[in-house]
């Protein structure tokens, strides 16, 4: 067979059940086509569920589909089959056809004979017979001992057996069926495990789906969180260049105006000394004369003296201005640096901090095994009855709400608990159940928690336990609450901070703080399990 005709055997011939050309193709209403023994076997399977589906495509309906012969698909499977010249060459003939010598199509077991395609329709209708291809040896059919078909099945010893088998062997107290019978038996075993794996592969590929939309819903995020805080980042670079840019620029005018002031100063003061200088010359010169008129005649030295004095005036006064204004501003350059906290302010409305929640117990809600703190920060179970009034919102057992709701945004909360027995935090709605299974914490669908129990730590929701992989150590941890977003995070306040379990849902009611307490006793000792919620102000 050529590539070419194998493709189309592959494509168009074969049954996707059974994976052979086609026998008797059926269509149904979806358009896929099958062969009419396999299409009838699958649907006996799905009876029992009450719904019908197509193998192909999973097309359900209600009712048995109506299984329509595709005649044209027929018309092909035969012109693709060879011709069968085995069956003359083997000289294998009907038995049943006694005036004429008709090649036989198939072997029937049951009656032992070869049988035309006339006559193998009509044996076909009878469940107990079983057909083989002539090019299949008899011999493996037959039992080893008696050389004599094998013809019944032992259910004991999971046996095929001959007739003499189960008239003469170690069978015949033991259940025997006909092999058919045994077959269909065995037959209904396999489509009900059958329908079990199409369920499974179905639920299966439901879940990749939803895996897979979660990724991409992940990457999308995290793209979008990338691009957020590159964005922002540049714009903080933007800001602090131009900052920088600013700042630079005033320092070079500043030093570039007082250098152009105490050059000038500096030129008045060599003027200055040149002066002195001539003026020293001409006064030694005129103290080295001996000839007294020659002194007596030149300007007296006040004279001289005044002269200088009113040069030393002015230049003095510019001295004055450089030596209290002749550095640089820094008070003015200190001012715009301050735009750098002004930035650096703007920049953190910017992101979105999650902010630290005050949480107090809410007294009404505690239970009355629950000892709860004057400053409402604290709640220990105790053996002795605190004899609160029995109110619909107070819990029987031992869990306490916050007096707080959370219905947007974002926030964070720490608390320290014991770790004698066991407790359990997190989140509720205010619709939870006071009493009964569905009143703990994490154990319905309306409650979010972290427990430990004999220092094993797990997440809970919806009586979902997730037994968390690592050791925690501290005693210490903290929430964080996304609203919007539907996350509750849980950390442990080590060094590092470290991130133990997330939770995502679709929140639909306010949330509150939860905390609740298991009653075990230690010998005939009760636990003194406690949880202190940290104050927000020291976070």
């Amino acid at each position: 067979m050529s590539m070419a005709s194998a493709n189309v055997r592959k494509e168009l011939l074969e049954c996707s059940i059974c994976l052979n050309i086609y026998t008797d193709p059926v269509m149904l209403r979806c358009g896929h086509n099958f062969c009419s023994m396999c299409i009838d076997r699958v649907l006996d399977t799905q009876e029992g569920a009450g719904r019908y589906s197509c193998p192909e495509c999973r097309a359900e309906c209600v009712e048995r589909p109506v299984l329509i012969r595709n005649i044209t698909l027929c018309n092909i499977v035969e012109s693709f089959q060879p011709a069968q010249p085995d069956q003359e060459e083997s000289g294998v003939f009907c038995s049943s056809c006694i005036n004429s010598s008709v090649p036989a199509a198939k072997y029937c077991l049951h009656c032992e004979a070869s049988l035309c395609d006339q006559h193998l329709k009509i044996h076909s209708k009878s469940p107990e017979h079983v057909f083989l291809d002539h090019n299949i040896s008899l011999e493996i059919r037959k039992c080893s001992v008696h050389k004599e078909l094998l013809k019944y099945y032992c259910t004991q010893d999971a046996a095929s057996l001959c007739v003499s088998c189960r008239l003469d062997g170690e069978h015949q107290e033991h259940q025997v069926e006909m092999m058919g019978v045994a077959s269909e038996k065995k037959k209904k075993i396999l489509r009900r495990d059958l329908q079990e794996l199409f369920t499974q592969r179905e639920e299966t590929e439901n879940k990749i789906q939803r895996l897979q939309e979660r990724k991409r819903k992940l990457e999308k995020n995290s793209a979008r969180e990338t691009e957020r805080v590159a964005a922002l980042f540049r714009e903080i670079r933007r800001q602090l260049e131009d900052l920088e840019k600013c700042i630079l620029s005033e320092v070079s005018r500043q030093e570039q105006q007082m250098s152009v002031s105490t050059s000038d100063v500096i030129q008045q003061l060599e003027m200055k000394m040149e002066k002195l200088s001539r003026k020293i010359h001409y006064i030694e010169e005129l103290c080295a004369t001996t000839d007294p008129l020659a002194v007596l005649q030149e300007p007296v030295t006040s004279d001289l003296c005044e002269t200088v004095e009113e040069d030393n005036k002015e230049i003095d006064g510019h001295d004055f201005k450089i030596q209290n204004g002749g550095d640089l501003d820094v008070a003015l350059i200190s001012q715009t640096l301050h735009t750098l906290s002004n930035l650096v302010t703007h920049i953190n409305f910017g992101i979105c901090i999650m902010e630290p929640a005050d949480i107090t117990l809410d007294v009404n809600t505690a239970s009355n095994k629950l000892h709860i703190s004057d400053d409402r920060k604290t709640a220990v179970w105790t053996e002795i009855e605190q004899n609160r009034p029995q109110t619909p919102e107070r819990f029987q057992p031992f869990n306490v709400l916050s007096s707080q709701e959370f219905s947007s945004g974002r926030y964070y909360w720490e608390f320290e608990c014991s770790k004698e027995i066991g407790w359990k935090v997190g989140v509720s709605y205010p619709s939870i159940e006071r009493s009964g299974d569905q009143s703990f914490i994490g154990n319905n669908n309306k409650s979010w928690c972290l427990q430990m129990l004999y220092n094993q730590y797990t997440t809970i929701h919806n009586n979902l336990p997730y037994l968390l992989p690592h050791n925690v150590s501290s005693n210490k941890f903290r929430i964080c609450l996304d609203y919007e977003a539907g996350q509750l995070s849980f950390y442990e306040l080590c060094e590092p901070i470290r991130h133990l379990h997330t939770f995502t849902a679709t929140f639909t009611e306010p949330l509150h703080a939860a905390f609740g307490f298991y009653r075990t006793k230690e010998g005939n000792v009760y636990s003194s399990d406690w949880v202190r919620i940290q104050d927000s102000k020291g976070l």
